[in-house]
C-alpha cells in the first residue's frame, strides 16, 4: 500500500524558492577570489595536503571525461558532444600528462583511496582506451585496501565489455544516469533510453561483480507529472539501485543552452515539483531507502548509508562520498581539486586544456586560497548538508551572529531548532536544506548576485 503524501504547505515554498547554491563547496565558485593563483602557490597547497593525508588516508581522483554523442537537453554539465571518436586518444594523452605533472611534486607514490570518472559520458571512451589510460593512471600510484573506484554511464553507450575492463581495473561501483522512463518526458529532453536498456545494464554489472550500483532521476524535469515519477520509482525499484539520486532538476538556461529547447512554462510550478520529489520519496521509503543530506537516498547495507549513521559522511564536487581524503586531484577540462585549503578549477574548453597541459604547466583556470573565515563557516555547511545539525564553540560566535539572525524566519516557520551555538534541521526543513545552509554564506550576503549564477532552491 502506498504512503499518503504529504505534501509541502505551498507558502513555505514560494516563500524560500530563490537561487541558492548546491554547496558542493565554500565558497561556493563564483565568490573564489579574483586574483587566480598561481601554479606555484597552488602546488604549495597540494603538496602540504598530500603529506598530512597520503599515507593516513590516500587520495582521491576526479577525471573528467566530457564527450557525450548526443546531447541530453536538461545536462548543465561540461560536456563536448561529438560523434567523432578519434578525440578520445589526444584528451588521453593530456589527462596523463597533467598527472604526470602533479605526481612530479609528490615526496613519496600517491595512495589512490578514491577515483570516480564522471562527464560527459565516461563510457563514450572504447574499453581498450578505457584501460590504457587507467593502467597508465595507476602504475604511478598504490592504491589503498579499501579504494572506492566508481564511474558515471548511460546505459545507451555502455557494454558489457567495459564494464568487465573496468571491474578489472579495481571498480565496484556504477553512477547510471535515468532521469524518467517515460517516453514524452524523454523525447524532451532529448534522452532517449528505455527500461529494458537500463536493466541491461544494471544485469551485466552484477553479473560481473560490481557491488554498489547508483541510480540517477531527476524531478522537476518539462512535461514531468505524479504519474510518471510514480512509473519511474516504480520500474527503479524492480533494479533496486544500493543507491539513488533524486535530484532537483536545475533550470539554468544562460549556462546551458540545451535547455531552451522548452521554456519554464513546460515545468512543474514550485508546489508540484516539490510533490514530485515528496511522491518519489515516499515510494522509495515505503521500499527500504533511507534519506540522507540532500536529495540522496541509500539501503542500510550501502556505505553511503553507513557514513550518514556513523558521520563520516562528506561532500565535495563529485557530491555525497562515504570518505573524505585531504587531497582531491580533479584531472581534465573543467575539472576542479581541492585540497582542504585552496581550490583549482582547470580550463574548461578541451582544445585550452589540451594546449595548456602541453605547455608542461597545469591547466589553471581560476581558484582560491580559504581565509581562516572561509574554513570556519566551510566547516559548519558541511555539518548541514551531511549531518542536519552543526555546534560552534563560544570563540566562534562572533562569526554567526548574522547566520542566526537570518535563520530566525526559519525557526519561526517550523523548520529548525537554533541556540546561541547549535542549529538542528528538523524533519519540515528538510526541503529548505539549501536555504539553511545559505544562511551561513558570508560571502553571498557580502555581495549578492544581480544576474542569474545559482539554480532555484525548490
Amino acid at each position: 500500500m502506498i504512503a499518503s503524501v504529504n505534501h509541502t504547505p505551498a507558502a513555505l515554498l514560494a516563500k524560500y524558492d530563490v537561487p541558492s547554491p548546491r554547496y558542493t563547496s565554500y565558497p561556493t565558485v563564483p565568490y573564489w577570489s579574483e586574483a587566480p593563483i598561481s601554479e606555484e602557490r597552488w602546488l604549495l597547497h597540494v603538496q602540504q595536503a598530500f603529506r598530512k593525508t597520503n599515507s593516513a588516508n590516500g587520495i582521491s581522483l576526479y577525471l573528467h571525461l566530457p564527450f557525450c554523442e548526443k546531447l541530453c537537453t536538461y545536462c548543465g554539465c561540461n560536456k563536448r558532444i561529438t560523434k567523432n571518436h578519434a578525440v578520445e586518444e589526444p584528451y588521453m594523452k593530456a589527462l596523463l600528462d597533467e598527472w604526470e605533472q602533479y605526481v612530479a611534486t609528490f615526496e613519496e607514490k600517491p595512495r589512490i583511496a578514491e577515483m570516480h570518472l564522471g562527464g560527459g559520458t565516461p563510457t563514450f571512451f572504447s574499453a581498450e582506451n578505457l584501460k590504457q589510460l587507467l593502467e597508465a593512471i595507476l602504475e604511478k600510484a598504490e592504491v589503498t585496501p579499501d579504494a572506492e573506484f566508481s564511474v558515471e554511464m548511460h546505459p545507451n553507450a555502455t557494454n558489457a565489455h567495459q564494464l568487465q575492463v573496468l571491474y578489472d581495473l579495481g571498480f565496484r561501483r556504477l553512477s547510471v544516469g535515468i532521469q524518467d522512463f517515460d517516453p514524452y518526458v524523454q523525447l524532451v529532453i532529448n534522452r532517449i533510453q528505455t527500461f529494458e536498456q537500463t536493466k541491461q545494464t544494471f544485469d551485466d554489472a552484477r553479473a560481473i561483480g560490481y557491488t554498489s550500483i547508483n541510480g540517477d532521476i531527476i524531478y522537476g524535469l518539462p512535461h514531468q507529472t505524479e504519474k510518471s515519477i510514480r512509473h519511474t520509482i516504480e520500474k527503479v525499484k524492480e533494479l533496486r539501485p544500493e543507491r539513488i539520486a533524486f535530484y532537483s532538476y536545475a533550470h539554468v538556461p544562460w549556462k546551458s543552452k540545451g535547455q531552451r529547447r522548452y521554456s519554464e512554462a513546460d515545468l512543474p510550478a514550485p508546489a508540484g515539483k516539490r510533490a514530485l520529489y515528496e511522491l518519489g520519496r515516499n515510494l522509495l521509503e515505503e521500499a527500504g531507502y533511507f534519506e540522507i543530506g540532500l536529495d540522496h537516498f541509500a539501503l542500510p547495507e550501502d556505505s553511503l548509508y553507513i557514513a550518514a549513521q556513523n558521520g563520516t559522511l562528506h561532500r565535495n564536487f563529485m557530491g555525497y562520498t562515504a570518505r573524505h581524503t585531504e587531497l582531491l586531484i580533479g584531472l581534465g577540462a573543467s575539472s576542479i581539486s581541492d585540497t582542504g585549503t585552496a581550490f583549482l578549477q582547470n580550463v574548461k574548453e578541451v582544445e585550452a586544456y589540451k594546449a595548456a597541459v602541453a605547455t608542461g604547466h597545469l591547466p589553471l583556470l581560476k581558484g582560491h586560497e580559504l581565509t581562516e573565515e572561509d574554513l570556519l563557516i566551510r566547516k559548519h555547511i558541511l555539518h548541514l548538508m551531511c549531518r542536519l545539525h552543526t555546534s560552534w564553540t563560544e570563540e566562534e560566535l562572533p562569526y554567526f551572529v548574522d547566520a542566526l539572525i537570518r535563520l530566525q524566519p526559519l525557526e519561526e516557520d517550523g523548520l529548525l531548532d537554533y541556540s546561541t551555538n547549535h542549529v538542528q534541521v528538523l524533519e519540515a526543513g528538510r526541503p529548505f536544506l539549501r536555504n539553511i545552509a545559505m544562511c551561513f554564506d558570508a560571502r553571498l550576503w557580502a555581495d549578492k548576485p544581480t544576474t542569474p549564477v545559482f539554480s532555484r532552491s525548490v
